[in-house]
């Protein structure tokens, strides 16, 4: 039997982590769009405000397609070697013992890419939670 863990109807693979930092959400939103960027999007220099297009040192290019202060940013992703882009989405939210970060990514093109991609992420907010800590 074939895994279809993280397969959409219309949105082809998807993916999620979450993690909780003892900091609150204002510290943690400010992370996110100031110090935190290369952290957790690479070396680019960025507006993210929507419609700013950006490309990272590492070869990811996208677009912010939304941003909610202190709530949610959501951007286009793609590497170079990629022939599609995804869409990223950066949530946080108020939690009882500080600030919840999620990560979701959808529109990957497989079960492969989708497995990479957590592994990505996951780490990602690793050294996210690190930096918070």
């Amino acid at each position: 039997m074939n895994d279809t863990t993280g397969l959409t109807k219309d949105a082809g693979w998807e993916l999620g982590v979450r993690r909780t930092v003892a900091a609150p959400l204002d510290e943690v939103w400010e992370y996110f769009v100031v110090d935190g960027l290369p952290t957790w999007l690479g070396n680019t220099t960025l507006g993210l405000h929507k419609g700013d297009t950006y490309r990272t040192a590492e070869g990811v290019s996208g677009e912010i397609r939304s941003r909610t202060d202190q709530l949610r940013l959501r951007l286009t992703w793609q590497p170079d070697d990629w022939d599609h882009d995804t869409t990223l989405q950066v949530t946080l939210m108020q939690a009882a013992t500080g600030t919840t970060i999620g990560f979701h990514q959808d529109r990957l093109a497989s079960a492969e890419e989708r497995a990479r991609m957590l592994e990505h992420w996951t780490a990602v907010l690793e050294r996210v939670v690190d930096d918070l800590a």
